[in-house]
């Protein structure tokens, strides 16, 4: 009689046990480091309300990223720079690009005896990673910036050394503002830098550009306001220069929105209108579609869902400009086709 009631018991609990083991899951990501302070609030705070869910993320770059969610190794990608498509073809899984938020990329420098705001011509900025202008007095970045005495000191170019999505913005806009860049350099998550020292992720370059006098280099914005370094104003398609902002990047990506295709892979820099910051951009989620484990695709589609109805609200007070709510009505659509 006990024994039966023993069994009883344990096939009472079994649906139980099932439930909270299916509840229990490790999601795996990885790639950008441009949105890695936001995602891991989201992925953070999205734990803390689905008890036995733990989304893990390794902020590794944009290239790894890519290369991570093509080769099956993580349930999802991030990406700065969207895939191109002979990384599509190449992949051996189908991957969705799921637009989260936009940000802004700013030239930040450490120039000592300098407090003002420094503004960057188009032509200032190729001419520093081109290797052609080396000097802080330089007439290029001088004329923009009468009444500031700039000193006469060589100029310490810094720029990532992994694949980055990051250097994908700041190299796509280099490439349509500048012929020169674009038939020498180009754009892509990696380049051949021209000059300069490379470091890993955005932490990596605010901290060398932060130790480093006279240095420059180039990071998300939320890394310069974090680390409270000073960061230029740059020239826009219009003529104006532009401090970035929230405000700024929601200007280019509500100029653009018109022109953002079905599967979400657009570029927003050098955008028009006069309040347009020119280095902004759209940072992705890259999911693959099937899920290689079906509990995990559920898990992965309800947290886009959640980001969508409550992440985004989140994203101006980190420096990051929410989706356009055009564009977040189509995410939800896109969403739902998901398996």
């Amino acid at each position: 009689m006990k024994l039966k009631l023993f069994a009883a018991g344990l096939l009472a609990s079994l649906p139980l046990f099932a439930a909270a083991t299916a509840r229990a899951q490790d999601i795996n990501g990885a790639g950008a480091t441009f949105p890695n302070p936001i995602y891991s609030r989201w992925f953070s705070e999205y734990s803390q309300q689905h008890g036995g869910i733990k989304i893990n993320y390794q902020p590794i770059g944009s290239g790894g990223g890519i290369r991570q969610v093509t080769e099956g190794t993580v349930d999802f990608g991030a990406s700065d720079g969207p895939m191109s498509d002979q990384q599509l073809q190449a992949s051996k899984i189908k991957i969705v690009h799921i637009p989260t938020v936009l940000g802004a990329v700013v030239p930040t420098y450490n120039l000592p005896g300098v407090n003002a705001e420094l503004k960057f011509s188009q032509d200032a900025l190729a001419g520093i990673y081109l290797g052609k202008i080396t000097k802080w007095n330089d007439p290029y970045i001088a004329r923009e910036n009468p009444g500031i005495n700039l000193p006469d000191k060589q100029i310490l170019v810094v720029h990532r050394s992994d694949g980055s999505g990051t250097t994908y913005i700041f190299t796509d806009w280099l490439s349509k503002v500048s012929p020169e860049w674009n038939g020498k350099v180009g754009k892509n998550t990696s380049v051949s830098w021209p000059v300069g020292v490379g470091q890993k992720g955005n932490e990596g370059v605010a901290g060398m550009v932060r130790q480093a006098p006279y240095s420059i280099g180039y990071v998300e914005l939320i890394y310069a306001e974090a680390n409270h370094m000073q960061f230029g104003l740059v020239r826009n398609h219009d003529g104006k220069f532009i401090k970035a902002s929230t405000s700024g990047v929601t200007a280019a990506a509500a100029a653009d929105a018109r022109n953002i295709p079905p599967d979400y892979r657009v570029s927003i820099t050098d955008a028009p209108g006069a309040d347009s910051y020119p280095i902004s951009s759209f940072t992705w989620l890259l999911i693959p579609n099937p899920a290689k484990d079906p509990a995990k695709g559920k898990i992965i589609v309800d947290f886009l869902n959640w980001m969508l109805e409550h992440g985004e609200s989140e994203a101006a007070s980190m420096t990051y400009a929410p989706l356009p709510k055009a564009v977040a009505d189509r995410v939800h659509q896109t969403i739902s086709q998901l398996h």
